[in-house]
């Protein structure tokens, strides 16, 4: 619940007042039943109180908190007196968290003068999403490439220092910060509350997000991970201006109640206060794609040095499994890959997701691999429509289209050139073992080619200046996309590389 920003020792003061007055009138409820006076722990042990203290830690009681995390949103004016606040917020806007010191003087005397770090999560407030989260968020992945749940708005930020967002965490980002300083930190959240619900017939209601912050401090081993303080609050994520709107709403709806009526409701407050709750676990899931660099700059494949001359070209050396390029994504991790019947209900779960069927998945919960292959074509028509059911059936039975054309490439050692020159002139035989790898192309572009090879060979598309298809008067023509176009089926090469002259590129050489 956000409240206005008041001295922990008035909230002692109050809550004192209000626990004498409620021990005094159950006092005489005891003596009238003869079991002796109520005391207040008695009653605070009673179930209704364990539950909503339990997600707070055991030892919360009476405490101040070290830290306190305020959000510059407005809370809705729609929401019960003991219910926990709500906030809305447009998708991609950036909202300003301060990071307040809340110490007393001498306490926490360790981070005096230290920084701390932070790690900010947009998680799913419904216990059910939870459960799930992890399909929940490949599935994003999936249907918003390339994009990220939260992000820091880093220019607009203050105080914040060593910022990071893991490309394998989508939902998270973290940052060091002093206490002592002033700090504001900007979030922008891009997923909306209406992307994660179940689509029957438009107006679905959105899923409540959670914002939670996890606080830790420096450790012996010069790691932040001794746990301090965490806090969270309830938000909801509409469409650019849709929070505005949604805000306006249930202003007008409040404002029409009678005055009784109104009495049962929080009213709006400019800023939400996040409240205190337990931390988040460190490990959800078990992810296991490779992490890539935890920074968020993308990673260089530089090519082997070489003097870049014509007589010596750099190597390229082969670094991924000569899987088809149209089965790869950008990790290089196959999208496709065959249903096993003895998969487990969670694994056909997960290959739903891989393969963008997240929106099935609560239809399928207790199939299992096997299950989902008995299923006839009619079947799966019948469970998904037309059209899905049909990219389900395909999907289920491994059926993959088929590449408008395919190249097969061969990289050219210097090795193999030696012992072709020795052929060629008679003085020993040849002995050479090329091995190719197929290439398969869909825009039949050159941009696509420079791509699919530079894929390939793991390097960058730009590190590749210009291709070249040796003619057979030793000649270099340019690959243009009419060329490529005109290129017949399974045609075979060998790629030599040659430095070029304006760039720190490299010219590749189809022979």
């Amino acid at each position: 619940m956000a409240w206005a920003l008041k001295l922990p020792l008035t909230d002692e003061v109050i809550e004192s007042g209000l626990v004498q007055d409620f021990d005094a009138s159950l006092s005489g409820i005891g003596q009238e039943l003869g079991a002796g006076a109520y005391s207040m722990s008695d009653v605070l042990a009673l179930p209704i109180f364990k539950q909503e203290e339990s997600n707070l830690p055991p030892d919360s009681e009476n405490k101040i908190l070290p830290f306190q995390y305020v959000l510059c949103a407005a809370t809705s004016p729609a929401i019960k007196l003991h219910d926990e606040t709500l906030t809305y917020l447009n998708q991609g806007q950036s909202y300003e968290i301060r990071m307040l010191d809340n110490r007393k003087l001498g306490e926490l005397p360790e981070i005096t003068g230290k920084m701390v770090k932070s790690i900010i999560r947009v998680v799913f407030h419904d216990r059910r999403l939870q459960y799930t989260e992890h399909q929940q968020l490949e599935g994003w992945r999936w249907n918003r490439p390339g994009d990220r749940i939260l992000d820091l708005d880093i220019p607009m930020s203050v105080g914040m220092v060593d910022p990071r967002a893991n490309p394998t965490q989508l939902n998270t980002v973290e940052f060091l910060w002093d206490p002592s300083k002033r700090t504001s930190v900007f979030i922008q959240v891009h997923c909306i509350s209406t992307e994660f619900t179940m689509r029957k017939h438009g107006g679905e209601k959105g899923v409540p997000f959670r914002i939670q912050i996890d606080t830790f401090k420096e450790n012996d081993g010069e790691e932040y991970s001794e746990h301090l303080h965490s806090a969270s609050c309830q938000v909801k994520v509409f469409k650019p201006k849709g929070a505005d709107r949604k805000q306006k709403t249930d202003r007008e709806k409040m404002e029409k109640r009678a005055p009784q009526e109104k009495e049962k409701y929080q009213p709006s407050y400019e800023t939400t206060i996040l409240t205190e709750c337990s931390p988040w676990p460190e490990v959800t899931y078990v992810n296991n794609s490779p992490s890539p660099g935890f920074n968020s700059s993308h990673n260089s494949f530089p090519v082997a040095e070489g003097n870049g001359s014509p007589s010596h070209q750099p190597e390229l050396v082969v670094q991924v499994a000569d899987l088809p390029s149209h089965l790869l994504t950008r990790d290089g991790e196959s999208i496709h890959q065959n249903l096993l019947p003895a998969a487990t209900p969670q694994d056909a779960q997960q290959w739903l997701h891989r393969n963008r069927f997240s929106p099935f998945c609560r239809l399928f919960t207790n199939f299992s691999g096997a299950d989902l292959l008995k299923l006839t074509r009619e079947d799966v028509i019948q469970i998904c429509g037309p059209a899905d059911g049909i990219r389900l059936f395909n999907a289920l039975k491994g059926r993959v289209v088929r590449p408008r054309l395919t190249v097969y490439v061969c990289q050219e050692s210097q090795q193999a050139r030696e012992q072709q020159q020795k052929h060629d002139n008679g003085d020993a035989a040849s002995s050479t073992f090329f091995v190719y790898h197929a290439i398969y192309l869909e825009d039949l572009t050159a941009v696509e080619l420079t791509e699919k090879i530079a894929q390939l060979f793991n390097i960058s598309p730009r590190q590749i200046s210009q291709i070249f298809k040796q003619g057979s008067t030793g000649i270099h023509v340019l690959v243009s996309d009419e060329m490529i176009q005109n290129f017949q089926d399974e045609v075979c090469f060998v790629l030599d590389t040659m430095k070029a002259e304006t760039n720190d590129g490299y010219h590749i050489i189809l022979k």
